[in-house]
């Protein structure tokens, strides 16, 4: 029987230190997202503006961010057991350019106060999740499903961030 998916020639598998220690620099590098609020004033901008009355409230996005790069950087990391960077680039690659958009997107919409710039970035971030889950689903049906609560989010924080650019012109 012939399959779409890309079949993955097997390898040894990575000793459990080196497991370990990549499982901790996905960690690192999803938490590290959350670096980027360090750069970013808290000065009363975002109370201040309109927004949805569906806006949840604020102590929902610390649990729900740290739940999120715990998923994300246990996805990673078991498409990065499933040969590493040599065998896995394309979907790893990919994954680090979604992480990359996702961390912009502070800085762009809590520093520069520019909800439309944001909206953007939210746009292509959640085009590029939906290739990284598609990707992680073909290496490993497990990574990808870790990553459907993520996508969930960013769809929800994309309406979320395209009203408040619409009700704060």
């Amino acid at each position: 029987m012939l399959s779409c998916h890309r079949l993955v020639t097997p390898s040894a598998s990575p000793s459990a230190s080196r497991q370990t220690f990549a499982l901790a620099g996905w960690l690192a590098l999803c938490f590290a997202a959350t670096g980027t609020a360090a750069f970013v004033s808290t000065d009363g901008w975002y109370a201040g503006i309109n927004k949805p009355t569906w806006n949840p409230p604020s102590w929902v996005f610390a649990p729900a961010w740290t739940f999120l790069y715990a998923t994300m950087a246990v996805a990673a990391w078991l498409v990065w057991r499933e040969g590493g960077w040599r065998a896995q680039g394309r979907a790893l690659g990919v994954f680090v350019l979604q992480w990359v958009l996702n961390a912009l997107w502070t800085p762009l919409f809590f520093g520069l106060h520019r909800p439309g710039l944001a909206l953007i970035d939210i746009l292509a971030l959640w085009l590029v999740l939906g290739a990284t889950l598609m990707a992680f689903w073909r290496v490993r049906r497990a990574a990808g499903v870790l990553l459907l609560p993520y996508l969930a989010w960013v769809t929800f924080a994309t309406a979320l961030n395209f009203m408040i650019w619409r009700l704060n012109p």
